[in-house]
């Protein structure tokens, strides 16, 4: 007869996820189980059944079909039948008979799987383990977060990114120059965030033309997938919830939002922990009123924590536009654009008296500018020492100290960061080369008749639609639309430019350039003519394109391959927005930009950190024409060619009017020129002198760059992800092949578990190195680091899971005798805590490792966890579940006693967890205290923010408790078996 009685309560040995199983019925032959919380039911042979009997001991937690939960301390036997005794939470004394225990009890607790009989490879465990371990020592590291982006590691970038993304609620304006990527840093300062689970939800604004290139960079570089939202997105998926409510990070153009006052209303109520905005000088804004995209960003700012504002050009439209993104930062701290112009006005002293610094102590009276400015004991006393002491390594302390302290009390520094090519090294050289050509005939004429009719140009204006003075610096685009249906010719045919250019493909074959239009009619024509009379297909980039079609035209131009690739691309004014095209370093300006910022926009996409070469542009001219005025007042009033200084708005703004009117007249072009230079000088000598020099210095911090790269420099050269990462792909079913060249194939193997980032059964699989320089070399090949999301997976499912939790393997070694039963308990921290508060940092979970013989006795001192691991061999699990059976009440009075041994640990832990937290926020407290003193950059919700922080992590600490997070049982054998 079988020993099956209908009632009793089992799980499946196979399928363990059904749930707790109860017998129905029983026969000869045959056995039936209802797993109620799955709604299955199982039919196994009776001599062959993979069933477990689950029988609970003293001590044991059960829970009740209606709700109640029994600490059991006694058991009896009823036809066959368990019936457990012990008591509730109340105290109450009850009976509860096995049939009754809920269907929904879960086995996922490492105590509960074992002495059920569930088991899991001797591999799995091993892999639990060094988890947590890695897990731990890694959520401490000061390069968390920084480590795993596909990025270079430029100093000024991981200054800056781990600046910002250390503060309680960081609201900053990036305003680097073009090219030193602050797009990096503000992908770096999201990533980061996203790793410390300070953020989990983000929206990203960004011009229309960047949203595809925003999206891509976000995956390639950063492992991030981000929901692009536009209206037809929005309308799929709004038919029940908010659309932006479907993704934890979106992304979208701000024309469409923007313009659209119901989805601006949706994106609102969505509720942010951090607003992105890209080129955000083109948010409009006066103290008489705010433009639409102003007064969008304004409301999304004020209901997140984080903002963070990009632009190359904080200053494009002046001191009031500066202003107007200041204040999206912080309105209280600017909210009165006079108090404002005074403070920029006494930048001058602070820089003055940072660069005085340099001179001491040989130059006593340098110190006399920094009395004024140091007004505490503690400034006063650093600069005693500077002035009096002998000890070199104590005048550089000195004078790194208040160079700091006048940093941070002075100036914008703590909300805006602004690097210059000045200080950032790595940048190429610019090389002009001006080719001068004769003004073919039919743009002569038109030129000609304004300069003998004064009315012609207003009757030309009103004629051909096009504003001053476009209709003479695009000679090409006038002459189209003053074409009658009798004219054949399109100028393409007869300008030199275009034979210019034939002639430039034959001098520098194989070699790639980016050919810029102002117009995108310009480019599409441009490219057909190119087309006709040399057979080329060139590919074209302009703003009447999708975004697919813009990607396929950038990717063509970027193919290496001289049959697929082109070596031109020819885009319209777009083409300087945003997009990287490094990659070659010929820039050809088939026109000028009527505005200096446009220019400094078209060569930035080649002249960007990391350029291996000059970048050679090339300027075809008409000689005696607008456009060659335009070259001159360009190259010789503001030195435009040369380098990136931000002043082009300022002097377009001055001269600009002028310029208009000198188009047509040398005598006054000369004079033009000659004063853009003499303001120009003056100008770049005051910013040198002022904000900018003070924002140059607090941008970047060698030293302290230099440790974040040494950091990250460890992680990425770490021998333990290697093994780790091997010994993850075995237990989750992941192959591989070896490339060469330190490159490794991954694919999904025949019993890959489900979930696995970028690996899907029956699919390609993609090629990973663990080398920072082969994957910034080549795009398609992802560099594994510890923050890799398939690494983050592997961690989170081990950890996260019941994975390996348990586990049984015999051990033969010749001085112990076999028959011996040991016990390897891992302990592990649980701290209930917030999401935002990055716990992690001062208490990730961390194990306790209890060994234990059968006595009793600890060995976790004198047996390692890789010693013992190395001499186990793996057993049946019919034969480990009844080994467990018969050994029952063994192993839970030696779980119970791992228990205690372990808790005796926890307050060291503890203590430690919270005198460190206590010593850093402490300090980062004091700091900015004396700082706020000083400097009204630093906000009372950013003070209270770090006293909340400090006062909820002393207490969440100090709750940590224990929970029993896997266990190994071992059995001795004889070593002669």
């Amino acid at each position: 007869m079988s020993d099956f009685i209908s009632g009793q309560r089992y799980i499946s040995d196979g399928e363990a996820e059904l749930g707790l199983g109860t017998i129905l019925n029983c026969d000869l032959r045959s056995v039936t189980v209802l797993f109620a919380a799955s709604e299955e039911t199982r039919t196994y042979s009776v001599r062959q059944a993979p069933l477990t009997r689950v029988a609970f001991g003293s001590g044991d937690r059960i829970e009740s079909s209606e709700g109640w939960t029994l600490t059991v301390d006694d058991t009896k036997e009823i036809n066959g039948l368990i019936v457990y005794i012990g008591e509730t939470v109340d105290g109450e004394r009850r009976e509860l008979p096995e049939s009754a225990i809920s269907d929904h009890m879960q086995f996922h607790q490492a105590r509960d799987r074992l002495l059920t009989g569930q088991v899991d490879r001797n591999d799995w465990f091993n892999l639990r383990y060094r988890s947590l371990q890695h897990r731990n020592r890694i959520a401490r590291h000061p390069a968390l977060g920084l480590a795993g982006p596909r990025i270079g590691l430029v100093p000024h970038q991981l200054y800056i990114a781990d600046e910002v993304s250390n503060r309680r609620l960081p609201r900053v304006l990036l305003a680097d120059e073009v090219g030193l990527g602050k797009t990096i840093e503000a992908g770096l300062i999201l990533h980061r965030l996203l790793l410390t689970k300070r953020v989990s939800r983000a929206l990203i604004l960004v011009p229309d033309s960047l949203t595809h290139q925003w999206l891509v960079e976000l995956l390639r570089r950063f492992s991030l997938e981000v929901t692009l939202l536009d209206e037809q997105q929005s309308l799929a998926r709004s038919t029940e919830r908010n659309p932006f409510e479907t993704g934890q990070l979106v992304l979208a153009s701000q024309q469409w939002l923007f313009a659209n006052p119901h989805r601006q209303e949706q994106a609102q109520a969505a509720q942010w922990d951090m607003l992105i905005v890209d080129e955000a000088h083109h948010l409009d804004w006066t103290p008489e009123g705010s433009g639409p995209g102003y007064s969008c960003v304004e409301q999304l700012a004020g209901n997140a924590n984080g903002l963070l504002l990009l632009t190359a050009t904080p200053e494009q439209m002046g001191i009031e536009s500066h202003f107007a993104r200041l204040r999206l930062l912080d309105s209280e701290r600017y909210h009165d654009l006079a108090l404002f112009r005074e403070e920029e006005a006494g930048y001058v002293d602070v820089a003055r008296a940072i660069e005085a610094l340099e001179r001491l102590p040989d130059d006593k009276h340098a110190a006399q500018g920094l009395t004024t400015l140091l007004d505490d004991s503690d400034s006063r006393a650093l600069l005693t020492t500077l002035l009096e002491s002998v000890d070199e390594d104590e005048l550089e302390h000195a004078r790194v100290q208040l160079r700091r302290q006048l940093l941070d009390r002075h100036g914008t520094g703590r909300v805006m960061f602004r690097n210059s090519r000045r200080h950032v090294a790595g940048f190429p050289e610019r090389q002009l080369h001006v080719s001068t050509l004769e003004l073919p005939a039919a743009y002569r004429r038109v030129l000609r008749k304004i300069e003998r009719d004064e009315d012609y140009l207003d009757e030309l204006l009103i004629e051909t639609g096009i504003d001053y003075p476009d209709v003479l610096l695009y000679p090409e685009i006038t002459f189209e639309a003053l074409k009658t249906e009798h004219d054949s010719d399109a100028w393409w045919r007869f300008d030199p430019r275009v034979e210019w250019l034939r002639q430039w493909l034959k001098g520098h074959p194989a070699e790639k350039a980016l050919i810029i239009c102002h117009a995108a009619d310009t480019a599409r024509e441009l490219s057909a003519g190119l087309q006709v009379l040399t057979g080329l297909h060139t590919p074209v980039f302009h703003e009447g394109m999708t975004l697919i079609e813009r990607d396929r035209a950038a990717a063509a131009f970027a193919d290496s391959d001289a049959e697929d690739g082109s070596p031109l691309l020819i885009c319209s004014e777009i083409g300087s927005e945003g997009r990287n095209f490094q990659f070659c370093h010929h820039l050809i300006m088939f026109d000028l930009p009527a505005h200096p910022d446009q220019l400094e926009q078209r060569i930035g996409r080649l002249d960007r950190i990391g350029q291996q070469f000059p970048i050679e542009i090339h300027v075809p001219v008409f000689d005696q024409s607008p456009g060659e005025a335009l070259l001159r007042w360009y190259r010789d009033g503001m030195a435009a060619f040369e380098a990136p200084h931000g002043l082009g708005s300022a002097l377009f703004d001055e001269f600009g009017d002028t310029l208009a009117d000198a188009l047509l007249d040398s005598d006054a072009l000369n004079n033009l020129v000659a004063d853009t230079r003499t303001f120009f000088v003056a100008k770049r000598e005051e910013r040198e002198a002022g904000r900018n020099r003070l924002l140059e210095l607090g941008s970047s911090h060698p030293e302290r760059a230099s440790a974040i790269a040494d950091g990250i420099r460890e992680l990425d050269s770490d021998p333990a992800l290697p093994k780790y990462f091997d010994q993850a792909l075995d237990v989750f079913g992941i192959d591989t092949r070896e490339l060469g060249d330190d490159l490794l194939y991954l694919h999904p193997g025949a019993h890959m578990l489900d979930g696995m980032p970028g690996l899907v059964k029956g699919e390609e699989g993609f090629t990973i190195t663990f080398s920072r320089e082969t994957a910034l070399a080549r795009d398609d090949i992802q560099r594994l680091s510890w923050e890799h999301p398939l690494v983050r997976e592997m961690l989170d499912r081990v950890i996260d899971g019941a994975m390996g939790n348990t586990a049984l393997a015999l051990l033969k070694h010749p001085s112990i005798p076999g028959g011996r039963l040991m016990a390897e308990m891992i302990f592990r921290t649980q701290t209930p805590a917030p999401r935002g508060l990055h716990l992690e940092r001062f208490l990730p979970p961390t194990t306790i490792r209890v060994l234990l013989d059968e006595s009793g006795q600890d060995l976790s001192d004198k047996v390692s966890f890789g010693g013992l691991a190395k001499n186990l061999t793996n057993v049946k699990k019919a034969v480990a579940r009844d080994l467990i059976k018969q050994r029952h009440n063994q192993l839970r009075q030696l779980l119970d006693n791992a228990e205690r041994n372990a808790e005796q640990q926890l307050p060291g832990i503890v203590s430690t967890a919270q005198a460190a937290m206590r010593t850093q926020l402490g300090d980062e407290l004091a700091r900015l205290e004396a700082l706020a003193r000083h400097n009204p950059a630093v906000r009372d919700e950013e003070l209270d923010a770090i006293r909340h922080e400090r006062d909820t992590l002393d207490d969440a600490i100090a709750s940590t408790r224990l929970r029993l997070d896997a266990v190994r049982v071992i059995v001795t054998v004889d070593a002669e078996q």
